[in-house]
C-alpha cells in the first residue's frame, strides 16, 4: 500500500536548537515509516548557526525523509524590521516550496512564524485540495498583545482574523494544553469551534535522566564554569520576549551576597543584553550567562542545577506552554514556576507536587521562594524533584504524545 504524502512545514528543524524543532525533527522521525515525509525548514539559524550557501532552496536527506531548506536573512531578534524581514521571507519561500510540491496528502504547519504559518497551509490546501492540520504552540496576536509588542490595534484585529480563517479552514488544530483549549473556544464564542486536539509537548525521558552532581560530566561543566559547590538557580531555554526575564533578573540582586548561591541562564534572545547590562551596573557576581547547550549535552547541564525557573510574562496563560517544562522533570529537579494560576504549566507542577508557583510580576515572591528553596535540605529538594519525573513517567511519556499525533494524522487522511 502506497503511503500517504505529509508536507511538514515547520520552521525550525534540526539540528536547530529551537524547541519547536526539536519536538517536530522528533514527531517527523517516528512517523517517517508511516508516511512519506517532506519537511520545509529554514537553514539552522536559531542559535547562531552559520550555514554558508547561496541557494534559496537546497534539498537533502536526512533517513527515509525530504528536507527542504530555505535560505533566509539573518535576524537580530532585537530588531522588529529585523524579525519582520525574516518572518516574510519565510513565508513567501517556504509557500513557494510547499506550493512545488506533487502530490501532497495533508499539510502539517504549526503557529510559527505567528500567523503566517497556519496561513501557509491555508492557502497550501487551496491549492492542493489536501488537508491541513494545524499546530498551534502559542496563539497570536494574543502573546503579542500580552507584551504589548506594538500599539496598532488595527494589526492584531487583522491578525486574530487571518488567524481565526486558519483555525475555522483546517482539517483539525492541535494545541498544547487544556488552557490553550480554552483560548479557541473564546476566540469562537464557544461557537461553532474548529475541531480540535489536545496534545502535551514532551521531552525525549529515555535521553534525559535523573543525574547525581557528583556524575563526572557534571563535575567537569561545574568546574568550567566556576559553580562548583554552588546552590544553582537555573534558566534553560529562550531568553525572549514572553518570560519578563528583563525584570525577574533584578531579583538576583537580593542575594548578590550569597557566595555559595549561584544564578545561570543558559541560552539566547531578545532580553539578554539587557539582563547583562543590569548584572553588570548591579555588579552582582554570582549570575552567570552561557550560550545554547548541544542538545546531546543538555541531559547534564540540566541536572547541573538545583532548582529550576520555569516562567511566563503576565496574560500568557491559555496562549502557551512553556516546554522547558518537560525536561525539567526529566531531569528530576524542582522547579519555581512563575506562571498565572490555570495555566497548563501550573498545573503540571501543582498535579506533580514538583515545587513552588508564585504568580508573574510578584518580585518579592520570587525572593521568598528562592529563599525558601535554598534553605531546603537535599533529601527534600531531591524527593520535589523526583515527584516531577514520576508524574512524567506516568503521564507525559513521549511516546503517548507522539500515539496521539499518529492517531489524529490518520483520521485527518481518512476522512
Amino acid at each position: 500500500m502506497k503511503k500517504k504524502k505529509i508536507s511538514f512545514v515547520i520552521n525550525y528543524f534540526y539540528p536547530d536548537l529551537a524547541s519547536t524543532g526539536q519536538l517536530m525533527t522528533e514527531l517527523c522521525q517516528s512517523l517517517q515509516h508511516d508516511f512519506n515525509i517532506t519537511v520545509i525548514a529554514a537553514q539552522p539559524g536559531y542559535a547562531g548557526e552559520k550555514v554558508e550557501t547561496n541557494k534559496k532552496f537546497e534539498i537533502e536527506k536526512m533517513e527515509n525523509m525530504k528536507i527542504i531548506r530555505i535560505q533566509l536573512p539573518e535576524v537580530d531578534k532585537r530588531s522588529k524590521w529585523s524579525r519582520v524581514r525574516y518572518i516574510f521571507s519565510y513565508f513567501v519561500l517556504a509557500q513557494i516550496a510547499l506550493l512545488k510540491e506533487r502530490n501532497v496528502n495533508l499539510i502539517y504547519t504549526i503557529s510559527q512564524p505567528p500567523v503566517l504559518g497556519g496561513l501557509i497551509g491555508t492557502i497550501g490546501k487551496w491549492f492542493k485540495r489536501s488537508k491541513h492540520v494545524y499546530n498551534i504552540q502559542d496563539f497570536n496576536p494574543e502573546q503579542a498583545a500580552a507584551i504589548s509588542y506594538t500599539n496598532k490595534q488595527s494589526i492584531f484585529k487583522l491578525a486574530k482574523k487571518v488567524d481565526k480563517l486558519n483555525c475555522r479552514y483546517a482539517d483539525k488544530v492541535i494545541v498544547v494544553g487544556n488552557d490553550m483549549s480554552e483560548t479557541l473556544k473564546n476566540r469562537f464564542l464557544n461557537k461553532d469551534v474548529p475541531s480540535h486536539e489536545v496534545i502535551n509537548n514532551w521531552t525525549n525521558e529515555d535521553e534525559i535522566v535523573p543525574l547525581d552532581k557528583s556524575n563526572s560530566t557534571i563535575q567537569q561543566f561545574l568546574k568550567e564554569n566556576n559553580l562548583e559547590d554552588k546552590f544553582i538557580i537555573m534558566y534553560s531555554g529562550n531568553v525572549g520576549l514572553y518570560y519578563d526575564l528583563e525584570n525577574i533578573i533584578k531579583v538576583t540582586k537580593s542575594f548578590k551576597d550569597n557566595n555559595d548561591l549561584a544564578f545561570v541562564f543558559i541560552g539566547d534572545g531578545a532580553v539578554k543584553s539587557t539582563m547583562q547590562s543590569f548584572i553588570e551596573k548591579e555588579a552582582v557576581n554570582n549570575v552567570h550567562f552561557l550560550p545554547y547547550q548541544p542538545k546531546d549535552f543538555i541531559k547534564y547541564s540540566l541536572n547541573a542545577a538545583d532548582v529550576h525557573l520555569v516562567v511566563n510574562q503576565k496574560g500568557i496563560k491559555g496562549v502557551s506552554v512553556p516546554s522547558k517544562i518537560y525536561g525539567v522533570m526529566a531531569a528530576g529537579k524542582p522547579i519555581l514556576g512563575v506562571l498565572e494560576q490555570g495555566s497548563e504549566a501550573q498545573m503540571l507542577i501543582e498535579k506533580s507536587d514538583s515545587g513552588l508557583v508564585v504568580e508573574p510580576q510578584d518580585y518579592d515572591g520570587i525572593i521568598q521562594a528562592i529563599k525558601y528553596l535554598y534553605k531546603l535540605n537535599k533529601e527534600t529538594l531531591t524527593e520535589i524533584g523526583h515527584n516531577g519525573r514520576e508524574y512524567l513517567d506516568q503521564h507525559l511519556k513521549r511516546e503517548i504524545s507522539i500515539n496521539k499525533y499518529r492517531e489524529v494524522i490518520n483520521e485527518v487522511l481518512e476522512s
